[in-house]
């Protein structure tokens, strides 16, 4: 048997709502330590990777390892269901005798019970090795600028160069409309640490990434108020989103070699 508990159940329909726009479907993987998610968006150009310890649940039972072939699509649309402060369970079997994942969504006090049962699929997913890797550049920052910037450069082009030095940061685009810069520089302060954008620097990096991809990103925002950027180069950027005390998820996404080339050579 299978079964998750969480008190705060608006968490499961942030996770959805912030990867609707890049995955269709993925197997959600279920073990003693928690659920794990791996998955390549739809045009493999980015990998999603979520993980919910089982330390952060109210409760969590899980028998033996469980494997459910979800369609996001329809768990996002179960899970708009449910109302942004109901305590939200996950259950399914284990030993092979259903086909379905069930939803339970209660009112904090009980007075209304909703259950839904999701048809599992059968998908055939190999997890990909995340090799470990030395980043140039950790930034952490808020996570409301990284989704503002993000939000403000696409409406210029359609790629971002990002530059960091000791100093601070560089956001840059080119488009046919003109260009825009946007630079932050390193700012600490004790009153808020979600406000604060620290940079740890063992190289310089200048980087291209797709703006689409990093919008898609930045809707996790709603997760955690700080974001952190690993990057080095030829190497996936990461983009992490710490949630709660549950767990994390990453995104990581290849740079524009082209571009990037290009921009050396300038």
């Amino acid at each position: 048997m299978f079964e998750a508990r969480l008190i705060d159940g608006s968490i499961l329909k942030r996770i959805l709502e912030a990867s609707r726009d890049l995955l269709t479907e993925a197997a959600w993987e279920c073990s003693e330590s928690g659920i794990s998610l791996q998955a390549m968006d739809g045009s493999h150009v980015s990998l999603v990777s979520l993980f919910l310890g089982a330390d952060g649940f109210d409760y969590y039972r899980c028998d033996r390892n469980l494997s459910m072939g979800i369609n996001m699509i329809s768990m996002n649309k179960i899970l708009k269901c449910a109302a942004n402060d109901d305590i939200i369970t996950i259950k399914a079997e284990d030993d092979g005798s259903s086909d379905v994942v069930t939803f339970v969504f209660e009112a904090p006090k009980m007075e209304r019970r909703c259950e839904y049962e999701l048809k599992l699929m059968n998908l055939d997913v190999e997890q990909l090795g995340i090799p470990f890797t030395e980043y140039s550049v950790v930034i952490n920052m808020p996570s409301a600028s990284f989704s503002k910037i993000c939000r403000d450069l696409i409406l210029i082009g359609e790629s971002v160069c990002i530059s960091c030095t000791k100093g601070g940061i560089n956001f840059s685009c080119d488009g046919d409309l003109g260009s825009g810069k946007i630079t932050l520089l390193q700012s600490t302060s004790d009153e808020n640490e979600a406000d604060n954008l620290t940079i740890e620097l063992t190289d310089a990096v200048k980087l291209t990434f797709a703006l689409k991809y990093l919008n898609y990103f930045s809707r996790a925002s709603t997760l955690s108020p700080i974001v952190k950027l690993c990057l080095s180069k030829d190497v996936p950027l990461v983009v992490q989103y710490d949630i709660e005390d549950i767990g994390y998820v990453r995104y990581f996404l290849a740079p524009k070699i082209e571009e990037n080339n290009e921009s050396d050579n300038d």
